[in-house]
């Protein structure tokens, strides 16, 4: 499937919620910044999932430190590799598709995460500030 088919069926609600994980929302925000440069893409990406979660009931899933974070490191590492299919981009970063103890581990505290200051604002990661 193409990135704006991928994104277009997202924003329409074609997508059903008991099957849009987390693989899936790494798969989305993949095709956001393929499609759109990265300030419009980070906009456009947040503010379907928003749309998502209000829609099924849930506004409270949509987590707006999690959503930046995981772009920007998708973001990162699409820069730091040559240009690449999503198949190719996914085998060669299993680290982004690991929800459970997944790679925001390594730079958040599990309560920061889980706050409900998280869920509004982006919070800079706050392990950094542990190690000094």
């Amino acid at each position: 499937m193409s990135d704006d088919e991928i994104i277009r069926r997202f924003e329409t609600g074609e997508v059903a919620p008991e099957s849009f994980h987390h693989a899936d929302h790494v798969r989305l925000a993949f095709a956001y910044l393929r499609l759109y440069q990265p300030l419009t893409a980070l906009n456009k990406f947040a503010s379907a999932l928003r749309q998502f979660a209000t829609k099924i009931g849930k506004p409270n899933l949509y987590n707006e430190t999690i959503t930046y974070a995981y772009l920007f490191l998708i973001r990162q590492r699409m820069s730091q590799a040559a240009e690449m299919e999503w198949e190719a981009f996914a085998s060669k970063n299993p680290d982004l598709l690991v929800w459970k103890d997944g790679i925001l581990n390594r730079y958040y505290r599990e309560e920061t995460l889980k706050s409900d200051f998280a869920r509004r604002v982006f919070i800079f990661p706050d392990k950094c500030r542990e190690m000094s």
